[in-house]
């Protein structure tokens, strides 16, 4: 029997990065963070941020460093739009699955 294909997943914390970033501009990591009313961590942001770029729902650009600046370049993410279309399909699942609770 052949197996099917599975559905793309979205975690908490992905719909939260999704929410923030669906409707808007590239956001850095930590801005993400700050925005996210404490539903994301700085200690997860990048982790997490990481993994939807392995699944292709996200795509990142480095910052182009300033003369003198230290520290490691930041990232801006923004969605794919393999991304946004996971984004959408999920609230519309979860609009479907809702409808006759109210």
């Amino acid at each position: 029997m052949a197996k099917s294909p599975s559905l793309p997943k979205l975690s908490s914390k992905e719909l939260v990065i999704f929410d923030l970033l669906a409707a808007g501009r590239p956001k850095y990591g930590l801005e993400l963070v700050g925005e996210s009313g404490g539903h994301l961590k700085r200690g997860t942001i990048y982790v997490t941020l990481g993994r939807m770029e392995d699944k292709g729902y996200l795509e990142s650009e480095v910052e182009e460093r300033r003369p003198g600046a230290v520290g490691l370049p930041r990232r801006r993410y923004r969605p794919t739009a393999f991304g946004l279309r996971v984004y959408e399909a999920w609230h519309l699942l979860r609009s479907t699955l809702a409808w006759g609770t109210r």
